[in-house]
Formats: structure tokens, C-alpha cells, sequence
């Protein structure tokens, strides 16, 4: 019996074998989750279809763009008539326009900061209290993904560094908010993992080689490290830990240089 036996978790943000979020849904589904998957729309949902065949039993899946009016409450509304509970969210989501992803911050544009916070920081927001009355009572998780250009300075990653602050700031308000509902909410920051996502930051492998050289591991993460810590995160193992931000880097976030 694995640590999330019986457990019904939803993933958002799967998009391909390269993404965190397939990283978790497999350490979950290795311990027994019973997942379900949100796909922003039909061309990512034929990928993510395609992935959901490595397992044995097939993930629930339905679309949900988080920039829509109301999908989300339809996306809670199609899960309801397969499921009368949630007991975990993964929220793995985060878009910027690739113009902001470079040159200098000042130049940011309104449409372009709004877009980053929607998708990247509010969407957490509206995912836990759409899925509330499916979790309200479980000992429930919500585990969401930042990284260090939350808090420090990142050349290029400009207007999704603030998008990822307030991403963790919203975790440490929303675990306040529903802890006494039985929802705990913590989110992981993991160091650069070569996604496809990823890859729109400007110069994105010197974050790369910086980490592998200088943390105090000497290496990179990868999909496979952040999974086994959502996992953890998501399974009564940390009952105790809410509103926390996890780093999953290496150790390059104790450095002082």
C-alpha cells in the first residue's frame, strides 16, 4: 500500500514527459493516487492523453484554462459526477509572454504583468476555492511550484519572478484561510529543470550550469526529486507542515554568493 492509497488528486499543468507535473503525477500515482488531469485546451489535451496511457488505470481528464471566465467551475462541475471528493491539487501552472521574459524589467507591460499573475499566482487561488467543497474535512494538500526568482533577483526572469512571489504569498494566505477547513497549502521551489517551459527564459542554460557547479550537491534536480517531495507533501506524512515553501534545489538556496 503506498503513502496515497485511496487518495483522489488533481494535477494541473501536465503538458509532456518533460513537465514537473508529469514528474509528480507519477511519484503519486506510484503511491497509490487515483489522479485526474487539467488541460488548458484540445491541443494539449491530445498530449496529454497520450501520456495519461502509462497508466494502468487511465486519469479523469477535462479542460481548464484558468484565463476563461467559468472554467474553472466547470471544470469542478464535470469532476463532481466521477468524484465526490478531492483530497489533493497540484497546481504546476505559469505563463508569461516571452517578450518579458528578457531584457530590462522596467520595460514590463501592464497586459503582460496582469497575464503573468493571473495564470501564474491567482489561478491558485481560484483552484482551491473551487475544489473547497470537495475538500472541506479530508486532511486535504494543495502543493503549488515556484522557484528562487521568487525572492532574489534572476537575470531574465523579470516579470515571473514577482508572478512566483506572489504565488508564495498566496500560499502562506491561503493556508492561513482554510487550514481550519482541514486544507493544508505549501508550495515547492525547485531549482531549474529543463522544461520546455523553461527554455522561453532568456539564457536559461547558464541557470543551469550555475546550479550544477555551485550547489552544494553539484548537480541539478530533476522531475523525479520535486515529484517524490510533492508526494511527501500530499501524503498524511506531513500533516503537520502547511503554508511552508520547500526548496528542492540542490542546496543552491543556502548559498550567500
Amino acid at each position: 500500500m503506498g503513502l496515497m492509497t485511496g487518495k483522489n488528486v488533481v494535477i494541473f499543468g501536465v503538458a509532456n514527459k518533460r513537465s514537473i507535473a508529469w514528474g509528480i503525477a507519477k511519484a503519486l500515482h506510484r503511491e497509490g493516487a487515483k489522479l485526474a488531469f487539467a488541460y488548458q485546451n484540445d491541443r494539449m489535451g491530445e498530449s496529454v492523453k497520450k501520456l495519461a496511457t502509462e497508466f494502468e488505470e487511465p486519469p479523469f481528464m477535462a479542460p481548464c484554462d484558468v484565463a476563461v471566465e467559468g472554467d474553472i467551475d466547470r471544470f469542478y462541475e464535470t469532476l463532481g459526477k466521477q468524484w465526490d471528493a478531492i483530497d489533493g491539487i497540484v497546481h504546476s501552472i505559469a505563463f508569461a509572454k516571452r517578450e518579458e521574459l528578457g531584457g530590462n524589467f522596467v520595460d514590463t507591460s501592464w497586459e503582460g504583468y496582469a497575464l503573468a499573475q493571473q495564470v501564474s499566482a491567482w489561478s491558485l487561488i481560484g483552484l482551491v476555492k473551487g475544489a473547497l467543497p470537495m475538500m472541506e474535512g479530508r486532511d486535504a494538500s494543495v502543493v503549488c511550484l515556484s522557484y528562487y526568482g521568487a525572492e532574489k533577483v534572476v537575470t531574465n526572469y523579470n516579470v515571473m519572478g514577482v508572478a512566483k512571489a506572489a504565488l508564495e504569498a498566496s500560499t502562506r494566505y491561503l493556508a492561513n484561510d482554510v487550514g481550519p477547513k482541514g486544507v493544508r497549502v505549501n508550495a515547492i521551489s525547485a531549482g531549474p529543470i529543463k522544461t520546455v517551459s523553461a527554455m522561453g527564459v532568456g539564457d536559461f542554460g547558464t541557470l543551469l550550469a550555475a546550479m550544477a557547479d555551485k550547489a552544494p550537491l553539484r548537480r541539478n534536480v530533476n522531475q523525479g526529486d520535486v515529484g517524490n517531495t510533492a508526494a511527501f507533501l500530499m501524503s498524511p506524512l506531513s500533516a503537520g507542515i502547511t503554508g511552508q515553501v520547500i526548496y528542492v534545489d540542490a542546496g543552491y538556496s543556502i548559498l550567500g554568493i
